[in-house]
């Protein structure tokens, strides 16, 4: 049975239905906004259009980072009618990073549909992404909240750390496999996702009149949770099925990415740890993905994902019970954080 046949994984499949029909509507006139190049691209990139501009089904995500803001929201007694801008904002900021993500990974597909850049241009999708987080920015400096100032301040704040994070990813990928250390891969990681849930978590609490200190605790909250995404999305770039993932099996592997797993794996002096190391230094074909995978696996870096995954998870709830001791008032929270931290592969 998977998460998403339990009643945390029902509950937090209607929250995020919920959520995009809350949303979308805001995302979709703000998109409608952008000049006619950038619109196309961003239109594309969400799922809403083919590359010719016809309409188009795909699936634009699912949005987990607006429900959190719209959970966050409602667990400190705010209406999150009130902070629909607000999710809207996270979720362009959010794609903002993904049409950059995909470019500097050189990744060539994304939700089952071939990325912005590889249909669009690398420069088209570039400037597609800064448009969207100009657009975010926008939407909460135009918004009437007494808290949106702060909100735009925290959210800018968070994509400056983000950017850190995704520095700190490029580099280590000048460096010797050997070379990375699991401190400054799990930094690297609470920069890269874990920031943008915290701030999420955040601009909900903000949204609702919360004090600094419940606010504080929402973003510790969210990015415990996310780091705890992190580990299990490494997992899933290692082990992930094709058919979910819309990637490659061994993607990350086949990309020498220095994920949280490998990096465990690598630093357990084990012989395993040594095999991958001597693989990461050659060439990365298909049976020298599965043998890393493998070596990962052997070298332990599989279970300690997965247990850090659990420790970071009962970490986020300890954050979230000081801004919400009455834990049941926090359900949706909860059942999204469950929600993305069970995922299988």
């Amino acid at each position: 049975m998977t998460i998403q046949d339990t009643a945390e994984g029902r509950r937090a499949a209607g929250l995020l239905e919920r959520t995009r029909g809350a949303v979308q509507p805001e995302l979709r006139a703000a998109l409608d906004s952008l000049p006619g190049s950038m619109r196309r691209v961003a239109m594309y990139h969400f799922g809403w259009e083919h590359a010719d501009g016809s309409p188009a089904a795909a699936g634009a995500g699912k949005s987990v980072r607006p429900a959190l803001v719209l959970a966050a929201c409602r667990a400190l007694g705010g209406d999150p009618a009130h902070a629909v801008r607000a999710a809207a904002a996270v979720e362009l900021a959010h794609n903002f990073t993904l049409l950059h993500d995909d470019v500097i990974d050189e990744d060539a597909t994304r939700r089952h549909r071939p990325t912005a850049w590889t249909v669009f241009g690398t420069a088209d999708a570039i400037v597609a992404g800064d448009a969207m987080f100009a657009l975010a920015l926008r939407l909460l400096a135009e918004d009437r909240a007494p808290c949106s100032v702060a909100a735009s301040a925290r959210l800018a704040a968070c994509v400056i750390e983000l950017c850190a994070g995704q520095q700190a990813d490029c580099a280590f990928e000048e460096r010797a496999p050997e070379e990375v250390t699991l401190e400054e891969c799990l930094g690297m990681a609470t920069a890269k996702t874990g920031a943008l849930l915290g701030a999420a978590c955040a601009l909900g609490a903000l949204y609702a009149g919360a004090g600094d200190e419940e606010v504080r605790a929402l973003d510790a909250f969210g990015r415990e949770a996310g780091l705890a995404f992190q580990l299990i999305d490494d997992l899933i770039g290692i082990w992930g099925d094709p058919a979910h993932t819309g990637k490659p099996a061994g993607a990350d592997l086949a990309a020498r990415k220095k994920s949280l797993p490998v990096v465990a794996a690598l630093a357990s002096g084990t012989p395993a740890g040594a095999e991958l190391a001597a693989l990461y230094h050659g060439p990365m074909g298909a049976a020298a993905v599965a043998r890393a995978a493998e070596a990962v696996e052997r070298a332990g870096g599989r279970d300690w994902a997965q247990l850090q995954a659990a420790d970071r998870m009962s970490r986020a709830v300890g954050e979230l019970a000081r801004a919400v001791p009455d834990l049941d008032a926090a359900g949706d929270l909860l059942a999204l954080a469950e929600f993305v931290t069970r995922r299988t592969c």
